[in-house]
């Protein structure tokens, strides 16, 4: 009887399979995501990417099932936005780059986007968005795969720019 009170948050196989299909699918859309950054050799990888986006929606699922109204539920997803933008912080890395004297670099933000996206992902379908939360994962790998093309294809569009000294008299 003690062990049955302590399960009793999923009381028939209809409640089961609704967590379990939510939390499921969070993973998946997470690892979807982390496989694509681990392809390009990023640190936050498949994991960390499916833990990110199934605690997302545990976050919300969890007081969604106990009854928690809208308004209450809206600080729980603020607390995982401010949470997750921590966690992204820590991806972030600013340096000097090789050979460039001066320069500084930033390193790691599309990754921190990315773990934010992430998240939010993982909020939708711990809320019971699947659509959404498909159709963001969708927009995302779109994202992550064309506009580094579309990046480079600009690139090769403008013209090379002298250095400075060598413009011939044009003031810029």
């Amino acid at each position: 009887e003690a062990i049955a009170s302590e399960f009793s948050d999923l009381p028939d196989a209809e409640q089961a399979t609704r967590v379990m299909l939510r939390l499921v699918l969070a993973a998946l859309l997470g690892g979807l995501l982390g496989i694509e950054r681990e392809q390009k050799g990023k640190a936050a990888g498949v994991r960390t990417h499916m833990l990110v986006a199934m605690g997302a929606a545990l976050f919300v699922l969890v007081p969604q099932q106990s009854g928690m109204l809208s308004a209450d539920l809206s600080r729980v997803v603020q607390g995982v936005v401010a949470g997750i933008g921590f966690l992204g912080a820590g991806t972030i890395l600013k340096g000097h780059a090789k050979g460039h004297g001066d320069e500084e670099q930033v390193k790691g933000l599309t990754t921190a986007a990315g773990i934010w996206l992430t998240a939010a992902i993982g909020v939708a379908a711990g809320m019971g968005r699947e659509a959404t939360a498909v159709l963001s994962t969708l927009l995302a790998l779109g994202i992550l795969a064309l506009v580094p093309r579309l990046e480079r294809l600009v690139e090769k569009s403008e013209p090379l720019r002298k250095p400075d000294g060598e413009n011939h008299g044009n003031k810029d």
